[in-house]
This record gives structure tokens, sequence and C-alpha cells, in this order.
């Protein structure tokens, strides 16, 4: 072989080298969250991630970071800002920390049931208000996932709000969550979702709220005697993408996203209503007291207690939530 040959091969092999590099150059992506890997949020993040790649032909690759690997709630929501991830799974409560008026759904009592929340993450003051939390931090939100109906357990028994003065109840670190306890003169303390099966465990705190999926998940029916059916907050969770990433997106990529965080969504929340609707019987047969109370008793101290104005909302906002059909 000549060496005239020899060079003209070694030029050819480089620049088919150099045509295939942005075919096979591949962009790593975190999506992180607070949540087990059994429950539906994980595992449907798994399979958008997945998607993403095989809609967008092997150009993106997304890892999932489950069960605060890489922070707490809080810590995940400053880490869109600072490039430390790129789309997270969170409770509009923490997000509404740079835009309050977001976290109006957190308000107790303003959904009816899952139904509502839905309806409520096609209407048009769920997108005015992503829209507000956009402006003010340039995260965007492309997904709703319903978390289910948020309700009580504790060792010291309560079936009132009477019943709950002094009880030290754990919630997360976001204003939205302490208005049942206040209302009710319990103490509300706000711990990471991480620790606290340990704080019940210990006696740090006598009670928490959560869903029933994520009771059975984090397996607080292992620490606690009573769950009491308060249902007080519907919640969601909110896909959030990093200006970062949509920065680096193509419009067609975007759309993709919006489209897989969807699909994905809609799936985690037809898994979340149907376990919901399993565990009350479940739990009972675990032996645990489970107590069905007059939500409207506990509702009418929140509405006499709680103001909209100290919780940073806006009534308005909250009215045509509430007003959804």
């Amino acid at each position: 072989m000549s060496k005239r040959f020899t060079l003209q091969l070694i030029a050819a092999c480089a620049l088919a080298a150099a045509a295939a590099a942005p075919a096979m150059a591949q962009t790593k992506l975190k999506w992180a969250h607070v949540y087990e890997t059994s429950e539906p949020y994980h595992k449907w993040s798994v399979w958008a991630g997945e998607e993403f790649k095989k809609r967008t032909n092997g150009k993106y690759e997304i890892q999932v970071f489950p069960a605060s690997s890489l922070g707490k709630e809080s810590d995940i929501n400053q880490g869109l800002q600072l490039g430390t991830v790129d789309i997270i799974l969170t409770g509009a409560s923490f997000a509404a920390t740079s835009f309050p008026r977001l976290a109006v759904s957190y308000y107790p009592f303003t959904f009816r049931d899952a139904d509502h929340v839905v309806k409520y993450s096609k209407s048009d003051v769920f997108k005015e208000l992503t829209e507000g939390y956009k402006k003010a931090t340039g995260n965007t939100v492309t997904a709703l996932t319903y978390y289910g109906a948020r309700h009580a357990t504790s060792n010291k028994l309560f079936k009132n709000c009477d019943e709950m003065k002094g009880i030290k109840m754990r919630v997360p670190d976001a204003p939205a969550y302490t208005a049942l306890p206040r209302a009710c003169g319990a103490n509300p303390t706000p711990i990471a979702f991480a620790e606290v099966y340990l704080a019940l465990q210990n006696g740090t705190v006598d009670a928490q709220e959560n869903p029933l999926p994520t009771i059975e998940a984090k397996k607080f029916f292992e620490v606690q005697k009573n769950i009491i059916l308060t249902g007080h907050i519907a919640d969601s969770l909110l896909t959030v993408v990093s200006p970062g990433l949509m920065g680096k997106l193509s419009p067609a990529e975007q759309k993709i996203l919006a489209e897989v965080t969807q699909e994905a969504a809609e799936k985690a929340t037809n898994d979340i209503r149907k376990r919901e609707g399993e565990l009350v019987e479940e739990f009972k047969k675990k032996g645990l007291n489970v107590v069905t109370v007059d939500r409207n008793d506990f509702q009418q101290r929140v509405l006499k207690a709680i103001s909209f104005e100290s919780m940073k909302l806006d009534k308005k906002d909250w009215d045509r939530v509430v007003g959804l059909k």
C-alpha cells in the first residue's frame, strides 16, 4: 500500500468520523425526585426518559435519581437554577417559593376529588399560574400528576379538630401544609421527606400526613397506629424543566418532551387513583385503626383560622379553581 493511498485512507476515515460524530453525540440529563423506586412516579419517570431517548433517536439520555438521592425537595428545586438538575418532579407548594400564587391548590379542601385535580391541570387558571411561575423563574411546567388525597396518620388518636391540639405533626417544609394543623392547634413540624419514618419511629413527632399510596410506599403504617381520613389536600406533582435544558432543545424536541411527560403523568395518575381505592381495606387488614371524620368540620376551622393573605395566596385564584366543573 503506497504512502499516498494510506494518507488518503486516513483522511477519508477522519471525515467519516467527523460526519458521524453529531449523530452519535449524546446529551446526558438528570431527572430528580424524592419518591421511592416502588412508586408510580419513579416508574413512569423512567419510562418518560426512555421514550424521550427513543423519540429523539438517542440524542438524549435521561437518568432518573429517586428517593432524595440528589437532595431534598427544596434542593432539587434550587438545582433547576443552579444547573445541577434538568428535570424534577415536585409539589407546587415548593415551586411556589418563587411564585406564591402557584400554591393556591394547596389551600385545604380546595378540590372535590381526583377528577377536579385533573380538570385543574387542563384549565386556563393552571396555564396562567404556570406562565407566571415561568416568568418568575425561567422554569417550564410540562405536566401535572395526581398525587392523592392527603390523610393524617397518628399514634395519638384524634377524630376532630379540637383533639389535634398539641399533637406534633410532621409536614413538608412549605407554608401550605401547615394550614390544617395550625387551625386545629397542633404543632406543624417540618422534616425532610427522607427522615420522616425515623422521626415517627423515635417519637420526634406524633403524626404526619400523606396520601394512602405514599403511606404504603414509605412504610409509615409500620410506626403509626391510626389513619384518619381527613382528605384535607388533594395533592399533585409538577414536572418542571430547567431553563438550561429548554434553551438546548429545538421546538420539536420541546414538544416531544412535553408529550412524553404528559403521557407519563397520565399513567402515574391512573396508577395512584387505582391504588388509593384499594388501600383502606388493606390497611384495616394490617390491623390499623382507620377513622372516618367530618371533613366539613375541619374545613370550616381552616377557613376561619387561616387567611389566604397569610399564605400569600390570591382568593380570586382559589375561587376560580373551586369553581371548575
